[in-house]
């Protein structure tokens, strides 16, 4: 039974048209409403554990819109809310502690949230995302370095997809959270990879 399903889930996976061959120009993605595709949406993060390694979790719950204008990327609109008690770490009880009014604070401040205030385009497929990030129910402007990857019709969804990839680095001590701090990093790596499905 195992080894009928692996292959057939190996035809399936074959039978799909390889999207790497459909590059479509940042300029000719569909403009419109999008919405975040929380199932293939993450939000990573990564700081210094006492100078040893680096620590990396990842919010789990993220839903927003992004208005695209691709004519015009300056004037397109990035509107995102994650459930900050969505954290996810591989320790149980530091996620009990993450969670906690020592760090993150999830009950008194449920949504994380980032409302871009402007677009300033930086290449053919790249642009600087400015807005305001609001954590632990402090507000400050961030900025992330935004890459365009790929659009087009998702060929499982059948719905019209566009990819990004966004870095930045925030200061946890900014927002309040300075717990452990400098013993625990202060500066927080962003890597976020979000995809958006055009609303039709």
């Amino acid at each position: 039974m195992f080894r009928t399903v692996s292959a057939l889930s190996l035809v399936a996976l074959l039978s799909v048209p390889a999207l790497a061959q459909t590059k479509v120009e940042p300029a000719k993605v569909e403009a419109g409403k999008y919405n975040v595709d929380p199932n293939h949406t993450q939000v990573l993060f990564g700081v210094n554990h006492m100078g040893f390694t680096t620590y990396y979790g990842s919010f789990t719950d993220t839903a927003g819109t992004l208005d695209l204008d691709p004519a015009k990327p300056d004037a397109s609109k990035l509107d995102v809310t994650i459930k900050t008690a969505s954290v996810s770490v591989p320790s149980p009880k530091l996620l009990d502690e993450l969670k906690g009014d020592q760090w993150l604070d999830a009950t008194k401040f449920p949504d994380t949230t980032f409302k871009s205030t402007k677009v300033t385009k930086t290449g053919a497929s790249t642009a600087n995302v400015t807005g305001d990030l609001t954590l632990h129910g402090v507000t400050k402007p961030v900025t992330l370095a935004v890459t365009y990857v790929n659009a087009g019709t998702n060929p499982l969804s059948k719905s019209y997809t566009a990819g990004f990839e966004a870095k930045g680095k925030i200061k946890r001590s900014d927002f309040g959270v300075k717990t452990y701090v400098p013993l625990i990093g202060d500066d927080v790596d962003l890597i976020i990879s979000g995809s958006f499905e055009h609303a039709k």
